[in-house]
């Protein structure tokens, strides 16, 4: 059966690593698997951190919500807000970097969404009903018995 829960926080740099943190801990009470549970965190802190840089950036009465569902063979994150949309409607694609110079000529930011990508196995972005969603999909590895063989799937 499918574990549930939903948290929400204000779209401020301080309540969002509050509710960074928040949601972390109510996933590791769900069993998380600790080897996920830092790409989880990862992917989370950097869609959140958009949402608090980027779509409230005009305003600063926003609230964002985070709902988790953690099923035998994934967890799914949708983050979601009533800020600004994504620009053109649609979630940013990774692009590559040159990181061959020094340091002073490295870009500044653009990494994000590499980063969410990469770390997921599936994300999405929706517009309705002036409200955003990103949907971000983290596969789960299936548990080893004592034995080393899989044993059944996590919670």
């Amino acid at each position: 059966m499918p574990e549930r829960f939903t948290h929400r926080f204000r779209a401020t740099e301080l309540a969002a690593r509050g509710g960074i943190v928040a949601v972390m801990a109510r996933l590791r009470a769900l069993d998380l698997p600790e080897q996920i549970a830092g790409d989880v965190e990862l992917a989370l802190a950097e869609a959140v951190n958009n949402v608090t840089e980027h779509a409230y950036r005009e305003r600063d009465d926003g609230s964002i919500t985070v709902t988790a569902r953690l099923e035998d063979k994934r967890l799914v994150l949708r983050i979601s807000d009533n800020g600004l949309p994504m620009p053109e409607g649609k979630m940013p694609q990774p692009r590559p970097h040159d990181l061959s110079g020094s340091a002073e000529e490295l870009p500044e930011g653009g990494f994000g969404w590499g980063l969410i990508h990469a770390l997921t196995s599936a994300v999405r972005y929706d517009r309705r009903a002036q409200r955003n969603t990103l949907s971000m999909v983290f596969a789960l590895p299936e548990e080893q018995d004592d034995a080393g063989s899989q044993s059944r799937v996590a919670p």
